[in-house]
C-alpha cells in the first residue's frame, strides 16, 4: 500500500515520496510533506531555475540558492520559489 500525505503542493492527500530526496532537514521535510507529482513539478521548475539563472550546480552556492527556492517552491518560505524574474513559458507547438 502506498504510503499516503497531504501534499503542500497539491492541497490534497497523494502518493508520498519513498525517501527523502534531499539530505538534511529539509529533505525530512520534504518527504513528510511533498508527494510524488509535488515533486515532480518541482524537477520541472529546478530546470527552469537552472538554464533561465546559468547556475553551475557543482558550485557550493547554487546548492544554498536551490534551497531557498525549495523552501519557497514547498513550504511559501522567503522570497525565492516562483517562476525566475522574466521567465515566459515557451508556447506548445501544435
Amino acid at each position: 500500500m502506498a504510503r499516503m500525505i497531504e501534499c503542500v503542493v497539491l492541497k490534497a492527500q497523494a502518493e508520498g515520496l519513498e525517501s527523502a530526496p534531499h539530505p538534511g532537514d529539509l529533505g525530512v521535510r520534504i518527504y513528510e510533506n511533498v508527494s510524488i507529482e509535488g515533486w515532480t513539478q518541482w524537477l520541472d521548475r529546478l530546470t527552469t531555475i537552472i538554464n533561465e539563472n546559468s547556475l553551475n550546480t557543482a558550485d557550493p552556492r547554487t546548492l544554498q540558492l536551490i534551497e531557498d527556492h525549495m523552501l519557497g517552491f514547498f513550504f511559501n518560505e522567503g522570497d525565492k520559489g516562483g517562476e525566475p524574474e522574466g521567465f515566459q513559458q515557451a508556447k506548445k507547438k501544435k
